[in-house]
């Protein structure tokens, strides 16, 4: 069985398609719009987003983007620092080198190794 797509209601689809390309390398799957977009990971899983008016998830609820070393991890949260993102430093949490943080649209991210 393989996972084939995720739908997140985000606050703006726009901004959150731009995020998820721009630090994650997601691939555009048309052009989004003001109400939906639509994005694929290197496996073809996909991404969809809609335009919700209140986005509220629980505690718990993040998206997972894992990468290849801690080098990376790093990398990833300077690059976010840089471009003025608030993200805590990574750190050791459950085996992982990781950080989690809010993403433009409502929703957590956690980057991990």
């Amino acid at each position: 069985m393989k996972l084939n797509h995720i739908n997140l209601t985000v606050t703006d689809v726009e901004a959150t398609h731009t995020f998820l390309q721009k630090y994650f390398g997601l691939q555009p799957l048309g052009k989004p719009n003001r109400t939906m977009g639509f994005l694929s990971d290197d496996n073809g899983m996909v991404i969809s987003m809609f335009q919700g008016e209140k986005v509220s998830y629980p505690d718990t609820f993040h998206i997972g983007f894992i990468q290849e070393s801690a080098e990376r991890v790093n990398e990833i949260n300077q690059r976010l620092r840089n471009d003025g993102f608030d993200v805590p430093p990574p750190s050791k949490q459950h085996g992982a080198w990781t950080f989690y943080f809010q993403a433009p649209g409502g929703f957590t991210v956690e980057v991990m190794c």
